[in-house]
């Protein structure tokens, strides 16, 4: 299949005589396969760089724009990039969640990526483009090449489970048996997922979409209990027809009797799993049924050939010590189950406008400040 033949951008980097001819170019969807699978096997891969993902997203006013480097009919860097309209000019900003993904690629093929979506930004009249890579702190190497191609770290990145997705998160090594799996959770965590199964507690993994709406409901109940936002009822089918539809989900449900007690959604893409969505109900809890759940998720992963799974965001940490009292409890619930405190770089930007770029910086916060105190004002009057 001809990678190119869309639109394409061939860079005035002169490869050396080992490499091949570098090419920036944006696929579609009939090549979905081929994006998919590069993402899926690199170790930093996300469900966040898939097609799939980007039509999701086009939901929310974002258009997806998956953009690589080819050399020999090959992918060698990836980044699936976000558009969206930010002015009445039509001026936009580019988000690459999870990404770019740099597969097996060197500074060349990057600074191929970076020339090509400055290009494309004189097209689409970007700002900005704003990345948060799968890459761990310290990743020197990275960060040095980030900055070299004019990234600088975002200045309203926040240090832990905010903003544009976490930069601190937990993970959990699968490839050991389950028998070790258990005996390094924390004594208390196996406890109460074995109680939750002598009490009955049932857990389901082969829902149906008409288990989306129960989940949907008991997702409602914990926002209104532990006071954050949830996105409406349409996104959810939307997840569930690209991503469960597409074996990149899974839907969880625990019941003990007629009665659904809690529910999770997890995403899953290579060799890696993800929990995104949990939910709970005031009703039972006593029974434990969020310590089973999460040991029914793992089995499942670990039988779909994950190694790895992901609990996402957590509270940043110093020296095992959660900074943020309100997240502490996301850290001891995860941690009982073995899994480890990671670090990402965080969020870098890209200028890609001399004069809009630092309007953008300055009239962000602002704006977002008076939206939340206007939130804050309706349900005051609510």
């Amino acid at each position: 299949m001809n990678l190119t033949r869309n639109y394409c951008w061939t860079s005035s980097y002169t490869p050396s005589r080992q490499e091949h001819t570098l090419r920036f170019t944006i696929l579609h969807e009939d090549q979905h396969d081929i994006w998919n699978n590069f993402i899926s096997l690199s170790p930093v891969g996300d469900v966040l760089q898939t097609m799939e993902w980007g039509e999701i997203k086009r939901f929310s006013g974002w258009e997806p724009l998956p953009v690589a480097v080819v050399a020999e009919e090959e992918i060698r860097c990836a980044a699936l990039i976000l558009k969206r309209k930010v002015t009445p000019l039509g001026h936009c900003i580019f988000y690459c969640p999870r990404g770019p993904i740099l597969g097996d690629a060197q500074e060349g093929c990057f600074h191929v990526l970076v020339e090509g979506i400055r290009e494309l930004a004189r097209t689409h009249h970007a700002i900005l483009l704003k990345v948060d890579p799968a890459i761990t702190a310290g990743n020197e190497k990275i960060e040095r090449l980030l900055k070299q191609h004019g990234f600088r770290v975002a200045p309203d990145a926040t240090s832990g489970f905010g903003g544009t997705q976490p930069r601190c998160v937990m993970k959990l090594d699968l490839s050991k048996d389950e028998a070790t799996l258990l005996a390094e959770m924390k004594a208390k965590t196996r406890y109460n997922l074995r109680l939750a199964e002598r009490k009955g507690v049932e857990i389901i993994d082969d829902c149906t979409e008409d288990d989306l709406q129960t989940f949907y409901n008991i997702l409602l109940e914990t926002a209104q209990r532990d006071r954050f936002t949830v996105r409406s009822y349409p996104y959810f089918q939307s997840l569930w027809q690209n991503l469960v539809g597409s074996g990149l989900g899974r839907l969880f449900i625990a019941r003990h009797g007629n009665e659904t007690l809690a529910g999770t959604l997890a995403f899953i893409l290579g060799k890696q799993c993800w929990y995104v969505y949990g939910a709970s109900s005031n009703r039972h809890r006593n029974l434990m049924p969020n310590y089973l759940i999460q040991w029914r998720m793992m089995q499942w992963a670990k039988d779909q050939g994950c190694v790895v799974y992901d609990f996402r965001g957590v509270s940043p940490e110093r020296e095992g010590v959660p900074l943020d009292d309100h997240l502490a409890g996301l850290n001891r619930f995860k941690t009982g189950f073995g899994a480890e405190y990671v670090e990402y770089i965080g969020e870098f930007d890209l200028p890609l406008s001399r004069f809009w770029y630092p309007l953008w910086t300055i009239g962000k916060p602002i704006a977002k400040k008076l939206l939340q105190r206007h939130s804050a004002s309706n349900s005051a009057e609510d």
